[in-house]
């Protein structure tokens, strides 16, 4: 399993979006489920592409097994280029985040949950004219899918639910949405594993969710990471682990990938 913060493809160091490239590094990353952040559908930026459907067929991923989640309509940074999403609209150019998976999936949920009601400082791409802009913070959402990890040429089903997610950029607020994360999980099929891009360390993830850690390491900013944003933890899992972190295009995030031994 892999989380990636696919910045919408946008390369760090040119500032140019090639979707292309971010979907061949995805692919490489060679995970049967994969959480992405930051996903652009139908944006004019972005060539007017749908990137989940571009990652998920160069992962090797049906239809079936990939979800697209607006949380906002239009290109994201301005309250004059964007707007909440209540629902993802499949033509409307939107941003959000995507779950694919090679695995079959049992069962589809999707939480959405209100962003700070601050503005906030937002690092901004190269050729942006400006390095900081104050920007409205966006709506979050979860996606959740229950997939089946059983063994081949066994019988029955072996659930594993799967969460990906993109919290607040505002510390306060992601710590809220963490534990409605938690309450909403609740009654999901155990495993269960929470991948994304949470805009918090470790120290202040775990206190606000006691769940398992399953990487650690430093993702942001990806040339020469200084803190870990982007994390993989698990829930009811009592099988081995092993993760890293690895570099995924030209990403201003590295990706966590994980192992598990069910």
């Amino acid at each position: 399993m892999a989380s990636v913060n696919a910045a919408s493809g946008r390369d760090l160091t040119t500032g140019r979006i090639d979707t292309d490239r971010l979907a061949a590094a995805v692919a490489a990353l060679g995970a049967d489920v994969v959480a992405v952040q930051e996903v652009d559908h139908l944006l004019p930026r972005s060539g007017g592409t749908d990137q989940t459907a571009v990652l998920a067929r160069a992962c090797g991923v049906t239809r079936a097994g990939a979800r697209f989640a607006a949380t906002v309509h239009g290109t994201p940074g301005s309250p004059d280029t964007f707007r909440p999403a209540r629902a993802t609209v499949p033509g409307e150019p939107s941003y959000g985040v995507a779950l694919l998976s090679r695995l079959p999936v049992l069962e589809w949920r999707e939480l959405r949950m209100g962003g700070s009601a601050a503005r906030l400082p937002l690092v901004l791409p190269p050729g942006a004219g400006k390095r900081l802009r104050l920007v409205p913070d966006e709506p979050r959402a979860v996606l959740a899918a229950v997939v089946d990890a059983r063994a081949p040429g066994t019988t029955g089903s072996r659930p594993v639910t799967v969460l990906g997610t993109h919290l607040s950029f505002s510390p306060l607020r992601a710590v809220g949405q963490l534990r409605e994360v938690r309450r909403w999980a609740a009654d999901l099929p155990r495993p269960l594993v929470l991948l994304g891009d949470l805009n918090l360390p470790p120290g202040v993830v775990t206190r606000a969710l006691p769940w398992r850690p399953l990487v650690a390491g430093a993702t942001f900013p990806s040339p020469a990471p200084r803190v870990q944003l982007d994390h993989a933890l698990a829930d009811g899992l009592h099988g081995g682990a092993s993760g890293r972190v690895e570099r995924v295009g030209g990403s201003d995030h590295r990706a966590v990938v994980v192992d598990l031994t069910l």
